[in-house]
């Protein structure tokens, strides 16, 4: 038993030196979804509390990043965050998938999808309330008429 655990600690103490790349890419604010939409500050905060740190290239790495293999489990989930949506390129998006992206951020929402349960788990006070999941759901389907896309 002894051994096992030697061999454990060892192990963990190798995989802290293959640690995460914190660097988070350029943010344009020209290309900002909270910018070019001129987002009240009340919203803005509720999505940049709720949303940002893992669907735009302003993530914040808290110190548990820096611990492995919770910092590989935390990277995985921002890099798949962004790829599904980035609000910090929002307006690179062709105004199709803009407002489908829209169309799925009320879904989540309305669904409990978002934010992740594991998010919420460490980071409370992303975790939405009724009002302010009501709040989100209006804006994001206020800003889809706006972009009054058709097909």
């Amino acid at each position: 038993m002894k051994k096992i655990l030697i061999a454990l600690l060892v192990v963990l103490v190798v995989l802290q030196f293959f640690q995460i790349d914190k660097t988070n890419p350029a943010v344009d604010e020209s290309k900002d979804f909270l910018k070019t939409q001129n987002t009240p500050q009340e919203i803005a905060s509720i999505i940049k509390t709720s949303c940002y740190d893992c669907h735009s290239n302003q993530s914040n790495y808290p110190l548990y990043s820096y611990v492995q293999p919770a910092g590989w489990f935390l990277k995985g989930h921002i890099d798949e965050g962004r790829e599904e949506l980035n609000f910090s390129t929002f307006t690179d998006y062709e105004l199709k998938r803009q407002d489908h992206k829209l169309e799925e951020c009320i879904e989540y929402i309305e669904k409990d999808e978002m934010p992740l349960g594991s998010y919420t788990l460490v980071h409370r006070e992303a975790a939405l309330t009724e009002a302010q999941k009501n709040t989100l759901i209006a804006y994001f389907k206020s800003v889809r008429t706006k972009l009054n896309y058709k097909e």
